[in-house]
């Protein structure tokens, strides 16, 4: 459960720094709603990496 909580606080972190970096490269003002849907795509990313196909590989 650590596990999941710990993914998520660092999403959000770097989810908020690629957009931060990509919004004002763009001109464009900073929006908190893409960072948290960037964060949780992220995430996502991440547990089913972590969960999905490392155990896979390691099975084998």
């Amino acid at each position: 459960m650590v596990r999941y909580i710990m993914v998520a606080i660092w999403s959000i972190l770097i989810g908020a720094v690629v957009s931060y970096v990509l919004t004002s490269m763009a001109n464009e003002p900073f929006n908190l709603t893409s960072t948290f849907v960037l964060a949780a795509i992220f995430a996502i990313f991440v547990i089913l990496m972590g969960d999905v196909v490392l155990k896979e590989r390691n099975e084998h």
